[in-house]
């Protein structure tokens, strides 16, 4: 195995020996006079340079005797040259050429990865500027905005980060919502390396309260004809504010905050929407205006004031006006290309309808007096597994979907007590003072459980009439069979003695033993009994019973 060395500088660096008489030539002195003629050893070198010996190395002229050409590699080694670590290469080649190809290996492993670590951020951060899939994913929000359309929104939002999608259209038509799955879509909206356009669609649909400050935060707002926003006057929901359809389109005026907790909750709309509306460039004095005054505007007007950016007769009509325009996205431009663009629908998973469903205020309600209900059955009749097991599951998601709603806990402190009034009717019959306690309790908690004026999230009426109505007859039921159980004779227990009959199985001097329900009982009684006669239970103290002679009418059987 041979390997030419590349120039003298390489031979001097990489080459120990080649090193060596480079550093002996240059102070002019000739190289080892009677060199050891070593033929057929090969060695290599710390970077894997291969140095051959074959014949004497002939003496060089002073000068700079590195000049070495294609004759460089052959030369011959003396033991003062060489070292003891070519000694140990001469002894040793195949190990030597093996440590050095691992040590080749290691360096060019560490000189990838460290290319890799360098190239992958730039990679990262040019990824978002250039989109390099042409689709854009349609998200559909309808209804009130709550934790259910909040996880929608986000998931889809991150799945269009995943699929590098040019665009994301939001389809939105809602009344409002709660503050906090707001907030949740918006910092989502916000944090997208992907133009996000919001579209109040279809005709006839609005973007009130909330879905005005969705509007706003979107990097493109547009409106169908015959569409409206606005009404983004906060409403208090447990002490925090939350954005709800609370005024109605064309009110001029809306009631001054009567208290600083009111005045603090509408300042701080104020000043979130005005944030939103200067990052994306579009009418600040009317979005304030739509929070202190509850104004509204129709699709054509909110063009003409500057809140929306266009109006669409459906999503062709969008995507044909989208198609050129600039909009800055992560603090870049961006120039939208929508002509032939591929769009796709993004439906809600099962996990999303599941959270919709449980977080529906009505439902979570009945599937909590479900588990409650449930869990009574099973104390009552221990062992019975399928009241308590659908119970405990039906309590545990009715208390995940309340998490997740503005609970107001005086109603839920409420609800508890009537229930617990209601089981102790059950155990300690009060003839109905504990159960007409524990239903009013149930009710009134009931209404004030969920404290908020969006009536998509409201508990209703018929649903706490039903439970109430059902609640009563459970308890009437209860308190009737309680009654009858007083009109019927003892069956088990001490007192269950008193009254039954024996017959004496010897008797002396006013006592002996008597046989009562097959067992034979130390007793008392008159001194006149005889042994065989009939007697009956007077009393029991401990394990002696005290009784008297039998007489028609009064023996039990």
């Amino acid at each position: 195995m041979r390997s030419r060395l590349p120039d003298a500088v390489s031979a001097s660096r990489d080459c120990p020996i080649m090193g060596q008489m480079e550093a002996g030539s240059a102070g002019h002195a000739a190289p080892d006079p009677h060199p050891a003629e070593v033929t057929g050893l090969d060695f290599t070198n710390h970077l894997g340079y291969i140095c051959q010996a074959e014949s004497p190395v002939p003496q060089f002229p002073p000068g700079n005797p590195t000049n070495l050409g294609r004759t460089g590699a052959n030369m011959v080694l003396s033991p003062q040259t060489i070292g003891e670590e070519g000694k140990n290469m001469m002894r040793f080649p195949g190990l030597y050429s093996a440590i050095s190809s691992l040590r080749l290996a290691i360096v060019a492993l560490f000189t990838a990865l460290a290319s890799m670590a360098w190239a992958a951020p730039a990679a990262a951060q040019e990824a978002p500027a250039t989109a390099t899939n042409n689709q854009a994913l349609v998200l559909t929000l309808e209804g009130a905005i709550g934790p259910a359309s909040a996880a929608y929104i986000t998931s889809g939002l991150e799945q269009a980060r995943e699929q590098n999608a040019s665009l994301v259209i939001i389809e939105m038509d809602t009344p409002g919502g709660l503050d906090t799955s707001m907030r949740e879509i918006i910092q989502g909206i916000l944090a997208m390396p992907i133009p996000v356009a919001t579209y109040v669609h279809p005709s006839g649909a609005r973007a009130a309260s909330a879905g005005t400050y969705i509007l706003y935060a979107s990097h493109i707002a547009a409106m169908t004809p015959a569409t409206n926003l606005g009404a983004a006057t906060p409403i208090q929901i447990g002490g925090s504010p939350s954005p709800a359809g609370g005024g109605e389109e064309g009110e001029e005026e809306a009631a001054a905050p009567a208290n600083a907790s009111e005045r603090k909750v509408v300042n701080d709309a104020v000043a979130y929407i005005r944030s939103l509306a200067e990052m994306r460039g579009r009418n600040a004095e009317w979005a304030e205006e739509a929070v202190r005054q509850a104004s509204s505007l129709s699709a054509s007007a909110a063009l003409e004031q500057g809140v929306v950016d266009i109006v669409a007769a459906d999503r062709a009509d969008l995507l044909e006006q989208l198609d050129g325009r600039s909009v800055e996205v992560a603090g870049q431009e961006r120039v939208l290309s929508t002509r032939d663009i591929a769009v796709a629908e993004v439906e809600p998973d099962w996990t999303t309808e599941l959270l919709a469903t449980i977080t529906n205020p009505n439902v979570a309600m009945i599937l909590m007096m479900v588990g409650i209900y449930g869990l009574f059955f099973e104390f009552m009749n221990p062992g019975s597994l399928v009241p308590g097991t659908i119970g405990g599951i039906s309590l545990l998601v009715a208390l995940y979907g309340l998490t997740a709603l503005p609970v107001d806990f005086a109603g839920v402190a409420l609800i508890v007590l009537g229930l617990a009034l209601m089981v102790a009717e059950a155990f300690a019959p009060s003839f109905g003072i504990l159960g007409i306690g524990g239903l009013a309790s149930f009710v009134i908690g009931s209404a004030i459980m969920v404290d908020t004026d969006v009536p998509e999230f409201q508990i209703d009426w018929s649903i706490i009439a039903a439970l109430g109505v059902f609640s009563a007859v459970l308890l009437f039921f209860i308190a009737r069979v309680s009654i009858k159980s007083f009109r019927h004779p003892v069956r088990s227990g001490q007192e269950e003695l008193i009254g039954a009959s024996g017959e004496v199985s010897d008797w002396k001097g006013g006592k002996g033993h008597v046989f009562v329900h097959s067992e034979r009982w130390n007793a008392t009684g008159p001194e006149s009994l005889k042994k065989g006669e009939r007697v009956v239970v007077e009393s029991v103290n401990g394990l002696r019973l005290s009784v008297a002679a039998a007489q028609d009418g009064r023996e039990q059987t």
